[in-house]
């Protein structure tokens, strides 16, 4: 199900919902009166730094944590007081927690056996799942003879042979190599569109959450900071978390002050003008502005077209599809420029004087 599908589902094609669940260590609120609804068959993403409460609220969904308070449902049914057995939920760790003693294909059927399921069905749905992730000639053989990469298929073959109404994945990628890691994102992705089942992966890394999802939840300090779609997320973070955790991005300090139905932003002699409607608050003094390096470009100095500020290149970062150029603002600014291509290294050598634009309608100011 595509994104613009799930956008059209109503209330009550919610697959999970989490209301205000709270959950503690000792002093410490792992999840803070967390609330989020996701769609069925919809990719939803728990994003942030070590210690926000993803992985923490991950473990309640599933039941391995109990909430103090707060409930979590299933397609409209309370499940906090299940046990995990009792959830119907499909479970990839991030160390897979394949038993070695048995087989593939023993290991995918675990699950279906526990449930009593016939013997002749196991094997047709061990095989089903087996060709779903692309490994049908493996059953026979133990999880150390299969590389990284294969036993993270089978973990997810097992999840998935049991037909649960959700599948959790605790960063099922960090065991594996970086090439090997986008390759089987890719082959996730596809699996789970093609299955169409409710997912919520649990990460830290952006551009894998960014590439992946249907929508993002950003987390902090055990709250959900901003639950959108990951174009949203980059262009209209909602707040100072998500726009310096998101990716790269320019944190430029000035001041503001409301000018008419403008926002006055200064610092040193640069003066901007952005339209009410993108600074939020109505807030004046001390704040920030943001704006993301591929929303800057370098100009010649002193003229129209520099409407953020001159300044120096003080070092360049080659990236092979685009050069970064450091800049040294007259103001006291440090920037990051994106310039694509290889081109900027010889136009913009270190030491150079140089312009900035920016594209305003890109920038945020908190």
């Amino acid at each position: 199900m595509s994104a613009a599908e799930t956008r059209q589902g109503a209330e009550g094609d919610v697959s999970l919902s989490v209301d205000r669940v709270v959950k503690s260590f000792g002093d410490a609120r792992a999840v803070d009166d967390v609330s989020l609804k996701v769609r069925r068959g919809e990719f939803v993403t728990l994003l942030g730094p070590s210690g926000c409460g993803k992985t923490t609220l991950l473990n309640l969904i599933a039941g391995f944590l109990a909430p103090e308070s707060g409930e979590i449902f299933i397609d409209g049914a309370p499940i906090s007081g299940l046990s995990p057995f009792e959830r119907n939920i499909g479970v990839v760790f991030q160390n897979y927690a394949l038993f070695p003693h048995m087989t593939v294909a023993e290991n995918v059927g675990f699950g279906l056996k526990m449930r009593k399921v016939g013997k002749a069905e196991v094997e047709r749905r061990v095989q089903e799942a087996l060709e779903m992730v692309r490994l049908p000639q493996m059953g026979d053989r133990r999880p150390r003879q299969l590389s990284g990469g294969q036993q993270q298929r089978i973990a997810l073959a097992r999840a998935l042979v049991i037909r649960p109404q959700l599948i959790l994945l605790d960063e099922p990628f960090s065991a594996i190599d970086k090439n090997l890691r986008a390759e089987m994102q890719v082959e996730l992705k596809t699996i789970q569109r093609q299955v169409g089942i409710t997912t919520i992966f649990v990460t830290h890394d952006q551009s894998e959450a960014l590439s992946m999802s249907d929508r993002i939840a950003v987390m902090s300090q055990g709250r959900v900071q901003q639950l959108s779609e990951p174009i949203e997320l980059y262009r209209r973070p909602a707040n100072s978390f998500v726009a310096s955790f998101i990716g790269e991005i320019n944190r430029l300090a000035c001041t503001r002050r409301r000018d008419a139905d403008c926002v006055l932003l200064e610092h040193g002699a640069v003066r901007l003008r952005l339209p009410a409607a993108r600074v939020p608050g109505e807030g004046t003094g001390d704040s920030m502005l943001y704006v993301r390096p591929e929303a800057l470009r370098a100009v010649d100095p002193g003229t129209p077209e520099a409407n953020l500020c001159d300044g120096t290149v003080d070092a360049q970062v080659y990236q092979g599809t685009h050069v970064d150029l450091i800049v040294k603002a007259d103001n006291g600014w440090l920037l990051r420029v994106r310039e694509p291509g290889f081109d900027a290294l010889e136009r913009w050598p270190v030491g150079a004087r140089l312009g900035v634009h920016a594209d305003l309608a890109e920038a945020c100011v908190y």
